[in-house]
Order: structure tokens, then C-alpha cells, then sequence
């Protein structure tokens, strides 16, 4: 469903008063149902935008599928779309601004900003951006409600050009460069991605970005192959080589500077370490499962010094970069949308991003 901005300004006088919008609601584990719901209303300070476009993530996936929140909730973050209504005092914004928006912002006032762990900040973890019921992002519906914070600090104009599906990427690109930054990752090293969905394709993509020679590792000969396409030095079959012994030939028996690793699965964590040289890094990026629990081998952090690092959610100290790397266009990101969905068909897109087949990459709720 398209329409022109002059169709939205012409609506404008509608959203909020009562009106009705589609929507994916969250009911319970497993289950997202395209419901009916009222379109949410703003106030001051406030902006209502129309969403175009709403990428996927990981998270959202485990949220559903293990029923990690209560519902009923309406996810969806990342996410850009049109400007169809401002509150009073808004002047950053206007009616038919296409813009792109972050649902966390911290507040850069506390010990956690001061420090620059912006995701620790007791006001970064308020969702900024609702739908209705309980804020959680809002992109699986059609319209969305940015509070004051979000709307002084986190939304971004798209540049002429740009596609909204273009700018969804602006979060999980931040997401990733802030997990590279991290890690350390420095031109010349040596690195193994281990998992090429979306993210671990980003990290990539982004680990190449910064002069590294990047390795993969995925079971799906799709991913595998695409992993090589944008940018890999090689893509392994975890199942049929032995990815330490492979980066180890690769490095005079060295090892990996660092593993960056982007499945949320216990196991592969004595492997990625097995894998870092001694000193070299080891960064969690899919490990924020409430429940799950990691073991691994002592002396290779006590003795072989390796590091272990984890990496949650965006940086506002990277959001500048991170938005000039999409609509630079600098990075293969329109390559790595292989499946759209318009809102009716929400359920079908969750599944099959739960169960991706070999030629899934990122999966894309498309409004418009």
C-alpha cells in the first residue's frame, strides 16, 4: 500500500483521533496475529510516522518464539517511514520528512553515558518508539508513536535517494560496527565470523570495512556462498573442515586475531576460543539469552590470555557513522534483502526468518 506525501499531509487531521491501523500484536509464545488496533496518539513533543519499512531481527525472533516478554506487544525496530503527524513544540521535524529512527537513546547524563556504555544507561533501556501496549520498537504495524527523547536525539532525516528498506539497515549496521569496535578488529588481522545470517553477515561486511582479512563459517551453502560474494576471504562448512586447523594454516599456526561470534549456541564457545590466538579476542554478539548458560576452558583466558567480550544492542556514540555507511551506499546492503513481506503475510515472514532456508538473508516487512 503506497502513499504520496501529499496523501499523508491531506490525512494528517485523521491520525489519532480514533482511527484504526493494522498491526502484528504479539499473543503469547509463538503466535503474532495481524489484528486491528487504534493508531497510537502523540503529545507534546512527539512525532506519529507512517512505516514503510520494517527489517527482522534476531531478537524479535527469540522474543516470539521463546516468549522471553508478556503479551500482548507489538516489536518491530528496525525500521523508516513517512512523517504524518508532529506534537506541539516538534521543530526538527515535519509533515512528509522520510525518516529513520532508533528506539533506544540514552540519556548522556548518568555514569554509564559518562562512560560511554551507553546500553547500561537506566534511560536507555525505556523504549522510545510504540505502536500501542507495551512500547517494543512498533514497526509490525503501520503507524508508530517516537516519544520526546527519540525524537530530539534519535531520528534522522533520509537523504534523497535512499530507500526506507535502505535505512532500516541504520540500526543493526550500528549494532555491528559498535560489536567491531569492540572487539578491536584492525586493518591487517586476521578474523573468523562464525554464522552468516544478517548479523554475522554485517559484522563481516563491516570487519572487511576496517582493512581485515575476514573467514566464515556457516552450514548453509547459500549463506556460504553469499558470505563470499560481499566481501569474505573464504566461507567454511563447519561440518566438513575443522575451521581450527583452517585458520590456524592460515596464520603460521597462529590462530585468529578474533572470532566474532553470531549464533546463540553454547557449544561454539570453547570452539571460538579454541580458534583466537593466545591474546586474541572472542566477541558474543547472539549470547543475550536470558536462560543460557556458557562453559569453556579456564586456562584459555587464565593462562592463554584470550578475551572474552560481549556486545548488546546500538551506540549512540557510532550513529552518525553507522547512518553515513548506509546512505553512502557503501556496503552491499540491498543485496542481502532475499525475502519481503507485506504486513498480512507477518506470521509466514517470522518463520521462515525462525527457519531460514540456505538462500535466507534478511527478511523484510514491507508496508509500501
Amino acid at each position: 500500500m503506497s502513499h504520496t506525501i501529499a496523501q499523508v499531509g491531506a490525512r494528517e487531521s485523521e491520525f489519532g483521533n480514533g482511527g484504526q491501523m493494522r498491526a502484528g500484536v504479539y499473543r503469547g509464545k509463538g503466535r503474532v496475529v495481524v489484528e486491528h488496533v487504534p493508531i497510537p496518539e502523540i503529545g507534546a513533543g512527539e512525532v506519529l510516522f507512517r512505516v514503510a519499512a520494517c527489517g527482522i531481527c534476531g531478537t524479535d525472533i527469540k522474543k516470539i518464539h521463546h516468549g522471553f516478554i508478556e503479551p500482548p506487544q507489538i516489536l518491530g525496530h528496525e525500521l523508516a517511514g513517512t512523517v504524518v503527524k508532529v506534537g506541539a513544540g516538534v521543530t526538527k521535524f515535519k509533515t512528509g520528512d522520510r525518516v529513520v529512527s532508533f528506539h533506544h537513546i540514552p540519556c548522556g547524563a548518568c555514569f554509564y553515558c559518562d562512560r560511554k556504555l551507553f546500553s547500561q544507561c537506566a534511560g536507555y533501556k525505556k523504549v522510545g518508539l510504540t505502536a500501542g501496549f507495551d512500547p517494543n520498537g512498533g514497526g509490525f504495524a503501520e503507524f508508530v508513536r517516537a516519544m520526546p527523547w527519540i525524537v530530539e536525539r534519535g531520528m534522522i532525516v533520509l537523504p534523497p535517494g535512499v530507500t526506507f528498506e535502505e535505512a532500516t539497515f541504520v540500526e543493526p549496521v550500528n549494532t555491528c560496527l559498535k560489536a567491531i569496535r569492540k572487539a578491536r578488529v584492525a586493518s591487517g588481522e586476521i578474523i573468523l565470523v562464525i554464522g552468516q545470517g544478517p548479523i554475522g553477515m554485517l559484522l563481516m561486511i563491516l570487519a572487511k570495512n576496517e582493512g581485515a582479512t575476514v573467514y566464515t563459517s556457516d552450514p548453509m551453502s547459500g549463506r556460504r556462498d553469499a558470505s563470499v560474494r560481499f566481501g569474505a576471504a573464504q566461507a567454511f562448512d563447519p561440518a566438513a573442515a575443522n575451521l581450527a586447523s583452517e585458520i590456524r594454516r592460515r596464520t603460521g599456526g597462529r590462530g585468529a586475531d578474533a572470532v566474532l561470534l553470531a549464533v546463540p549456541n553454547a557449544s561454539l564457545v570453547p570452539e571460538a576460543l579454541a580458534i583466537a590466538r593466545p591474546g586474541g579476542r572472542v566477541l558474543l554478539f547472539a549470547h543475550n539469552d536470558p536462560v543460557l548458560q556458557l562453559q569453556f576452558p579456564a586456562a584459555a583466558v587464565g593462562v592463554e590470555e584470550k578475551e572474552i567480550l560481549g556486545s548488546y544492542s546500538a551506540s549512540v556514540g557510532d550513529q552518525e557513522e553507522s547512518a553515513a555507511l548506509v546512505f553512502s551506499r557503501r556496503l552491499p546492503l540491498r543485496e542481502m534483502i532475499s525475502h519481503r513481506f507485506p504486513l498480512e503475510g507477518i506470521a509466514e515472514a517470522l518463520e521462515l526468518a525462525a527457519h531460514p532456508k540456505s538462500d535466507t538473508l534478511k527478511v523484510m516487512i514491507a508496508h509500501e
